[in-house]
């Protein structure tokens, strides 16, 4: 396993649109195992393959406490949404940035797991969060893009500050 550079907001590569994932094999086993210990070593709660530079639609998540509760998501597609909810987002693509943002309190979702199998998940809470966040990776879109103009401004100046600082 291996940890993975994870790209940064605004580089253009997190606009790229995920591809779905032909065949569930060696490499995609290793991928998630990579994208896993890359979330948890972070630390975060969910990281999509978009986000370490890799296009293609998988998804790690894992927010519990204990930290050994990985969920993997290929090829998912939110097939049901209900409710409203706002909840503060961060993301390892927008390091110290937290906003409200305003997503679907109840989710249900279809994806195949690493087992190829399909299957169906009921979300609500955190987890629907989380996986509308990162599918939102998935299609190119950054959770700061679902913030006012003006606040994306501001994340894109204090993140320009802190290349600088760390350069």
């Amino acid at each position: 396993m291996a940890l993975l550079p994870i790209l940064r907001f605004p580089d253009s590569r997190l606009k790229k649109v995920a591809a779905p994932v032909e065949k569930i094999d060696a490499d995609v086993r290793a991928l998630v195992a990579d994208m896993a210990e890359t979330m948890y070593e972070a630390p975060g709660i969910g990281l999509a393959a978009t986000q370490v530079d890799v296009h293609r639609q998988i998804v790690v998540i894992d927010i519990s406490e204990s930290r050994d509760d990985l969920l993997v998501l290929i090829n998912a597609r939110i097939t049901r949404k209900s409710g409203t909810q706002v909840y503060e987002e961060g993301c390892l693509s927008v390091p110290g940035i937290y906003d409200k943002v305003e997503r679907a309190a109840e989710v249900t979702v279809d994806y195949q797991g690493l087992d190829g199998q399909s299957h169906t998940l009921d979300a609500d809470g955190l987890l629907a969060v989380c996986i509308q966040h990162e599918l939102d990776h998935l299609q190119g879109k950054v959770f700061v893009e679902r913030l006012s103009q003006l606040k994306q401004t501001r994340i894109k100046t204090k993140l320009a500050k802190q290349a600088k600082i760390t350069a």
